[in-house]
């Protein structure tokens, strides 16, 4: 593995020529940019006592974007190379046609380091993390007689960037990312139920190998296990819901987030075109998508077009006030573009994603939220669910759940889905607690078959009327 920092405008592609291409690509056009990356990935399975996967992979090319009004083309190759930049340009260049555009401006400048340029594949030696995953399992079992299954993956990455703009800037970023991932299956009579936790972000993996880190981990992945392995079935029908804080920001995330895309809004085909400056949330209600909060999954010091990363308030007071907004969508829409352009390869075009997208903090205590549920349900922790952006509708699965009764949490409860829709559930906000949190550092985003880290976080909140789906009789 190299340790030679990733140059290829110094060591592989003449800048000035790389350069030139660039500009007769983008010539006559309205953006563009050539976008250059290695990334290399480390990953370690260990499964059922034994270490049962290990990989490594790395691979490196370039993208190269030609933009005219609203056509673009991209061409990318794993072949950095002049003759393979020449090749791409000619097909790029179809794009922009007769031309008759103006470029736009370039990104300002930002020197903002928000994380490590450490590679966290080589900050640990490859025999503490097989003894580290080796120890979870040992842990976990030795906690309680009733594990029967211990799963725990430790993953690494490093991702370098250059952007070359036709302005003539270079902008260079060192992406590192982690992540520590625990599944305890427990037994009882014949009943069996998995709980799991997660954790990571843009930091040195030593973090994650800290004994005290992994056992917290370990004690909350039991601890899920075991609450599920008493659940009793989950109630249905339409109730209050109470959200915990930190990742159940997921729906949030998912349900409303994924609306606030400029491009969806552009096209008009978010259930929130049309409504800036509109009340679409309850009062109190503030969203903000950040790309600034240090070390998290979501943060990029500047995006993959050159725009830096910056914090975005989405909804104020329950008011919606900004879109998140790559180059082409924000001069389509005649607005600054808020540093969310983003692609998850060299192999990609970017579109607006968001980074870290948290509902901020409200006046009420977690406790007196609870209290305010007559008959309904605690949701703790969340997994997958699904989204129609158009009209936001959701289902998400709960791993974590509780039943609420006039305001004492009573019970687990297994199987219950969270159905409903965005805005509507935005509106329904009725109370927001004090603890606004972020999740653990797992996240990753799904669009238009690309997928990209993120963050969620959120306060504990009660949304009024929701349709839960249980199998309860």
């Amino acid at each position: 593995m190299s340790d030679i920092p990733f140059r290829p405008l110094e060591s592989t592609l003449d800048p000035d020529a790389a350069l030139r291409v660039l500009r007769e690509t983008v010539s006559g056009g309205h953006d563009g940019e050539l976008f250059l990356e290695r990334k290399r990935s480390e990953t370690l399975v260990f499964d059922d006592g034994n270490l049962k996967n290990a990989s490594f992979d790395a691979g490196e090319g370039f993208g190269l974007r030609a933009i005219n009004g609203e056509t673009a083309a991209y061409a990318h190759s794993s072949e950095i190379s002049m003759s393979s930049l020449n090749r791409a340009a000619e097909t790029a260049r179809l794009a922009i046609g007769a031309g008759g555009g103006t470029l736009a401006d370039a990104p300002a400048k930002t020197n903002q380091r928000l994380y490590t340029e450490a590679d966290p594949i080589t900050d640990a030696p490859f025999a503490l993390k097989v003894e580290t995953l080796k120890e979870i399992n040992d842990f976990a079992r030795g906690l309680d007689s009733r594990v029967v299954q211990v799963s725990a993956t430790l993953g690494a990455s490093l991702q370098e960037v250059e952007i070359l703009r036709p302005e003539g800037d270079i902008l260079r970023d060192v992406r590192p990312m982690t992540v520590l991932y625990v599944s305890v299956t427990v037994e009882k009579d014949g009943r069996r139920e998995a709980g799991s936790h997660g954790s990571g972000g843009r930091s040195k993996i030593g973090l994650l190998l800290d004994a005290a880190h992994w056992k917290s981990a370990t004690r909350e992945a039991l601890r899920i296990a075991l609450i599920n392995l008493e659940a009793q079935d989950a109630p249905a029908g339409i109730m209050d819901v109470a959200l915990g804080n930190g990742w159940p920001g997921i729906l949030l995330h998912e349900a409303i987030g994924h609306g606030l895309e400029g491009d969806f809004n552009r096209k008009e085909t978010s259930a929130f075109a049309g409504l800036m400056g509109k009340q679409v949330a309850a009062k109190g209600v503030t969203v903000v998508d950040d790309g600034t909060i240090p070390d998290r999954r979501g943060s990029i010091s500047f995006d993959d077009e050159g725009t830096p990363s910056q914090r975005n308030v989405l909804i104020e007071d329950g008011i919606l006030v900004g879109y998140m907004q790559d180059r082409q969508n924000a001069r389509l829409m005649d607005v600054p573009a808020t540093g969310n352009g983003r692609r998850q390869s060299y192999a990609h075009a970017p579109m607006p994603r968001m980074t870290n997208t948290v509902m901020e903090s409200g006046a009420a205590t977690p406790a007196d939220v609870i209290k305010e549920i007559k008959d309904g349900i605690y949701a703790v922790n969340f997994s997958g669910g699904q989204v129609d952006i158009t009209n936001g509708k959701f289902v998400f699965s709960c791993t974590e759940a509780y039943k609420v009764e006039n305001g004492e949490v009573k019970y687990p409860v297994k199987g219950a889905t969270l159905i409903g829709d965005g805005p509507s559930a935005l509106r329904r906000v009725r109370a927001i607690g004090n603890d606004s949190a972020m999740d653990p550092g797992i996240g990753s985003c799904g669009k238009a078959g690309q997928t990209v880290p993120v963050g969620v976080g959120q306060p504990t909140l009660l949304i009024g009327g929701l349709t839960v789906g249980g199998s309860a009789g």
